[in-house]
């Protein structure tokens, strides 16, 4: 049985997905319902005692939009970022301005982090095995 979330972040992440950050919604008109290469992202998602941005659970994928107090937090989101790689996610960080002013570059970098590794040996593609 997975352990119970705490309330308060629970709360907290309904909140946030009530009233998003201008950059946050117009990124997320751009990701729900699977528009992004049938994709499915979620919103304002629990990670232990984090919420994050958006969430690809498939691929292990999460998006953080970094508004303007971000700048003073760098120490506090490198190790939010380590946290969240321990439990096997990748953490990519976009600031909101990137997000307003270039949304189709944020996108193509989100759905070049999205992409399959290639297979280094083409024969055993989609084998599940490895080369040595």
């Amino acid at each position: 049985m997975a352990p119970r979330l705490p309330p308060v972040l629970l709360a907290n992440a309904r909140a946030m997905r009530a009233e998003p950050a201008p950059a946050e919604g117009k990124l997320w008109h751009r990701l729900k319902g699977r528009q992004l290469a049938g994709y499915k992202f979620t919103r304002q998602v629990v990670f232990g005692p984090y919420i994050v941005d958006f969430a690809c659970r498939s691929q292990r994928l999460i998006i953080e939009l970094d508004g303007d107090t971000h700048a003073a937090r760098e120490t506090y989101d490198a190790q939010r970022s380590a946290r969240l790689a321990e439990r096997g996610y990748r953490v990519l960080r976009f600031p909101n301005s990137e997000v307003h002013e270039n949304i189709e570059g944020v996108l193509e970098m989100i759905l070049h982090a999205l992409e399959p590794l290639p297979s280094p040996n083409p024969s055993l593609a989609g084998r599940g095995e490895e080369s040595i």
